[in-house]
């Protein structure tokens, strides 16, 4: 198969982006109003009026930080892969994929591939591995942060341990070329996915150089304070409402652990299982501190402000870098 024939597939795919995003929005809907009536709406309501507006700017403050430093990575990745694009072309291209967000594991990510394709005709098969790469460094963090959030949560150790050896998994496959030429060698033998050998193979050699010690630790190290951020946010929101707040390891083990779980249930977002645990830890871990309507009211704004604003931020990036392309091809 070409590569014009894997960007018409692609694109085949990507045309649902909009009616994907508002199904996402829906369930996200749905969810929120489940957290309304396990929080009890009247005292949610009194908890969103005893908010102080300016703690909610300064989450999404922390959560545009977040994709900042983000950014960072996927420049180092793409320079890695000898890809360079303009950096403010790239950064349209990678807020772009942000649309992507409410996709099982966010994998719909890989909608930044074709983007590149489009506008510098970089191969998909080259750059797709950045999407998983990103997603690996991640789930690391997010395992690193569980770590220490659990120092004094003992509940935090399975969930850390699980995570870990799902990440340690991926990256042995990844970055051990005995183990990734073996599976390689059993993807080319199977009738369908022998097909694609040859771009399984361009696939594995740019995933296998973003995955070497280097680039791994300082991706790992930009996702780590990338996450922790977050973390950030949702102490600063549990600390706005009424309540005795969290602790600090508390936060960090709330926002990292169910993060963690909601990727690991590879439901689009996260959505639904994030917010049932983040909820749940928060109100368990406030140690009585915070109540039920608190605590649902910490996790709607916190996903507000970090998953739902990143959608919105991807929209309007995705929006002008298709007009912006538009206009290239006139």
């Amino acid at each position: 198969m070409s590569e014009d024939a894997d960007v018409e597939a692609a694109r085949a795919k990507t045309r649902g982006v909009v009616r994907k995003v508002m199904i996402g929005t829906l369930a996200g809907g749905l969810v929120f109003v489940a957290l309304g009536l396990y929080g009890d709406l009247a005292a949610l309501r009194a908890s969103f009026v005893a908010l102080d507006g300016r703690m909610f700017l300064a989450a999404l403050a922390l959560a545009t930080a977040n994709y900042g430093l983000r950014f960072l990575r996927w420049q180092l990745y793409l320079r890695r892969l000898d890809a360079p694009v303009p950096w403010r072309e790239s950064l349209l291209v990678f807020l772009a994929g942000f649309v992507m967000s409410v996709t099982p594991g966010k994998l719909g990510e890989v909608l930044k591939s074709l983007l590149l394709y489009e506008s510098r005709g970089i191969s998909i098969a080259r750059t797709a591995p950045v999407v998983f790469a990103e997603r690996l460094t991640d789930l690391v963090a997010l395992v690193i942060l569980t770590a220490i959030g659990s120092l004094s949560f003992p509940e935090g150790v399975p969930v850390a341990i699980g995570g870990a050896a799902l990440a340690s998994l991926f990256l042995l496959a990844s970055a051990w070329r005995p183990l990734g030429e073996r599976l390689l060698a059993i993807a080319e033998r199977l009738p369908l996915v022998g097909r694609a050998a040859p771009r399984l193979r361009e696939a594995y050699e740019s995933l296998h150089a973003l995955t070497r010690p280097r680039p791994l630790a300082a991706a790992t190290a930009l996702a780590t304070v990338s996450w922790g951020l977050e973390c950030v946010a949702l102490w600063l929101l549990c600390a706005a409402l009424p309540g005795s707040g969290l602790s600090w390891d508390a936060a960090v083990f709330a926002y990292s652990a169910s993060t963690v779980v909601g990727a690991l249930a590879m439901l689009p977002g996260g959505l639904g299982v994030t917010e049932a645990s983040m909820t749940g830890l928060v109100e368990a871990l406030s140690g009585g501190g915070i109540d039920a309507a608190s605590a649902s009211a910490a996790t709607i704004l916190t996903r507000l402000a970090t998953l739902w604003w990143a959608v919105a931020v991807g929209a309007v990036a995705l929006a002008l870098s298709r007009r912006i392309e538009a206009r290239r091809a006139r």
